[in-house]
């Protein structure tokens, strides 16, 4: 392992995990979302050809079973060009250094993640008094120290194009993290997300291990800013994506995904905000 790449000091198996695990969903020819246990890494890339990208690299100690994916859609000992991520939560980055080693490839992340992946600086800590689930209220156990990549790490061009995949663009999606973005191509209107929505309502275990479908903003207990989530939430809206993959939950396409976002829009301090908690402003009205 490259010596000047290291996790946080609380990096550690989770044992948590959904009816989705492993499962891996062609959403389109070049686009697959693979659970790892609660959370979707998405690989772009043509499954003829042995060129690929990956978006998020999942939960700690998971890099087995994303490299045996990748191999299972692209072909034996094939790689990615590189990493992309959508920010740099544990659960998005939680396998990306044996991935980096077993790879040698680069990581492109928004310049406001990096002090998060430089070993610079933490993300807040979760908040586990917002309303909801159990996982909101064991949040507080995951991993929350910066981890250090510094040595791949490049920033994602100013201009919004992304390295590698010519036919994308990233768009600035903040809220749930600082520089958090979601990755958009224009012609078959296909949303790469991240958190800034999910399609589970990921602070209720219940839902999360049984990934009911279900609209909702991005993951409350981790969320620091409500107005810039709402912002984004508005933002991917405009977009009107045809296929979304998000962070949490399963892809959500078509009128489904159409109506769903517009409910969302619309009803977001009551579906999405938290009533109470650490992040929220009680000052805060949208409407």
């Amino acid at each position: 392992m490259n010596n000047d790449m290291f996790y946080g000091s609380d990096y550690k198996f989770l044992p948590v995990t959904s009816v989705g695990d492993g499962a891996c969903i062609q959403v389109r020819p070049d686009l697959f979302s693979y659970t790892n246990k609660i959370v979707n890494i998405v690989f772009v890339g043509d499954p003829t050809k042995d060129e690929f990208v990956l978006v998020d690299a999942g939960l700690p100690r998971c890099s087995k079973e994303i490299i045996e994916t990748s191999e299972n859609i692209f072909g034996p000992n094939s790689r990615p060009k590189a990493i992309m991520l959508t920010h740099g939560h544990f659960d998005h980055v939680g396998s990306i250094i044996e991935l980096i080693d077993h790879w040698d490839i680069p990581v492109f992340a928004h310049s406001l993640e990096y002090p998060y992946l430089t070993g610079e600086r933490e993300y807040p800590e979760p908040d586990s008094s917002v309303e909801g689930g159990v996982i909101a209220k064991i949040s507080p156990l995951f991993p929350n120290e910066p981890i250090n990549i510094k040595e791949q790490l490049h920033p994602l061009p100013i201009d919004g194009t992304v390295p590698f995949l010519d036919e994308f663009r990233w768009v600035p999606t903040p809220g749930h993290s600082p520089g958090h973005v979601s990755f958009f191509r224009e012609k078959d209107r296909s949303l790469i997300a991240g958190d800034a929505f999910i399609t589970v309502r990921q602070d209720s275990l219940y839902k999360t291990i049984t990934q009911q479908k279900e609209i909702n903003g991005p993951p409350r207990y981790l969320t620091t800013d409500w107005d810039l989530a709402y912002d984004s939430v508005k933002v991917i809206r405009d977009l009107r994506p045809a296929a979304a993959i998000t962070g949490h939950g399963v892809p959500m396409s078509g009128s489904e995904l159409t109506d769903s976002l517009e409910k969302l829009v619309t009803d977001f301090k009551e579906v999405s905000i938290p009533d109470f908690g650490k992040y929220v402003d009680k000052k805060d009205t949208h409407h």
